[in-house]
């Protein structure tokens, strides 16, 4: 008799994601994968599947738990996960502390000390990838909030399956739905944690998870989850080659000083021009996670409707300003 089919669902995704690390021309021999687990039942699952399959692989499989340091108790908990993944044969294991910063909001922050602590146990144990315990139910809430930001495009795009320097991120889970990796873990008698933050309605993405996502579903019937999964591959590709677009175009509308013309960025499609903008501004400084569709709007009236306005101020410090037909983007 086989595994539970949720099980089944789960290791497949798990080896998909291992054939694609031990493929790549650039994984070393008997690479080092690591799973980023807080002890819930995603990553748990993560966990479990990625010690299995790698019993059968030439691949070191090892975890990394991130005490966030936000709740009481938060470092005997950071013990506790470190010590299951241990249970599942995972080596190395490690629980790191990070001290959580403001900016952008207790979300945003928690997420940027999480990944610069996955990306510092990276390079320090050497590990090719990182696999993350995302679902298509989280992809579904990031589209949606993406949405309700009007960031654009790219912000509707949601996770990608690969990012991160060299592709370390990979999301083995975000064809499957939450509920699938709830059976796996049941099925497996898994102990997980369920963190109170994930249903406390001060924080954005549990309301939308326990509010927002169910209205939905009741006006509109089942399958908004993974329409709205679906929605996110499909921009994701339309973001993609409009980038590729971006990227090829920027070259052709600087001048022999490397100045950008505005008459030339006045002759891109809308969508392109705003792309090759936002290019120039992050490479000035901007910090891209602060940089809104609305910053980008203010900078592209210098092309579009000049008015002989002043200079625009944009996050990090930076400013756009139209001098002499150039815009000229620099930090102040």
């Amino acid at each position: 008799m086989g595994p539970h089919p949720a099980v089944a669902a789960i290791r497949l995704a798990v080896r998909r994601v291992l054939h694609d690390v031990l493929t790549d021309p650039t994984t070393p021999d008997e690479p080092l994968v690591l799973v980023a687990c807080s002890g819930g039942a995603d990553s748990m699952a993560l966990a479990s599947a990625l010690a299995f399959e790698t019993r059968k692989l030439p691949v070191r499989a090892g975890g990394i738990t991130v005490d966030h340091g936000l709740q009481d108790g938060s470092d005997t908990r950071a013990t506790e996960v470190a010590g299951r993944m241990t249970a599942l044969g995972l080596t190395p294991v490690e629980a790191v502390t990070v001290t959580v910063g403001r900016e952008g909001g207790p979300e945003a922050a928690a997420r940027d000390a999480r990944y610069a602590a996955l990306d510092a146990a990276a390079e320090r144990h050497g590990a090719a990838a990182i696999l993350l315990g995302h679902t298509r139910d989280d992809q579904a809430e990031t589209v949606l909030l993406g949405l309700a930001r009007g960031s654009g495009i790219r912000s509707l795009s949601g996770m990608a399956a690969v990012s991160g320097a060299a592709g370390r991120y990979r999301r083995p889970f975000l064809q499957l739905d939450r509920q699938t990796i709830r059976k796996a873990c049941i099925a497996q008698e898994l102990a997980v944690w369920d963190d109170p933050h994930n249903s406390d309605p001060a924080y954005t993405r549990s309301r939308l998870r326990h509010e927002g996502l169910p209205a939905l579903e009741k006006a509109l019937g089942k399958g908004v989850v993974e329409a709205l999964a679906r929605t996110a591959q499909l921009s994701r590709d339309d973001a993609d080659a409009l980038d590729t677009w971006a990227a090829d175009a920027e070259t052709a509308v600087r001048d022999e000083a490397g100045a950008l013309e505005c008459a030339k960025l006045f002759g891109l499609p809308p969508a392109v021009r705003r792309r090759v903008l936002r290019r120039a501004v992050i490479a000035e400084g901007a910090p891209a996670g602060s940089l809104f569709a609305r910053h980008i709007e203010e900078v592209d009236r210098l092309i579009t409707g000049w008015r002989g306005q002043g200079a625009i101020n944009l996050p990090g410090r930076v400013e756009a300003r139209r001098q002499g037909g150039r815009l000229v983007i620099r930090q102040g």
